[in-house]
């Protein structure tokens, strides 16, 4: 049995929203390699870009369901104590 997800990936240069068919049970790492993003997106590291489902952090082994979205999340560029720091207009 067969089962449709989304996979979304934030790129600001070249974002991403595939529709997939997958089998039922199918693991969010089956989902990203099932999709070829690897491939169009070659700067997507799954060792250091976090994962996850519907907003949530999922590990690769997380077994999905049908019509979750499946999202690659952009590494953190600014450090987050350092943006605390920031004072409003600066």
């Amino acid at each position: 049995m067969n089962m449709t997800v989304s996979l979304v990936y934030a790129d600001p240069e070249h974002p991403q929203w595939l529709d997939l068919e997958l089998k039922q049970g199918s693991t969010l790492k089956e989902a990203i390699r099932h999709s070829g993003i690897l491939h169009r997106c070659p700067t997507i590291d799954l060792k250091t870009h976090k994962t996850g489902v519907f907003g949530k952090l999922a590990h690769l082994d997380h077994r999905l369901n049908p019509g979750d979205r499946v999202e690659i999340y952009l590494p953190i560029c600014v450090d987050p104590k350092q943006v605390k720091r920031r004072k409003p207009g600066d």
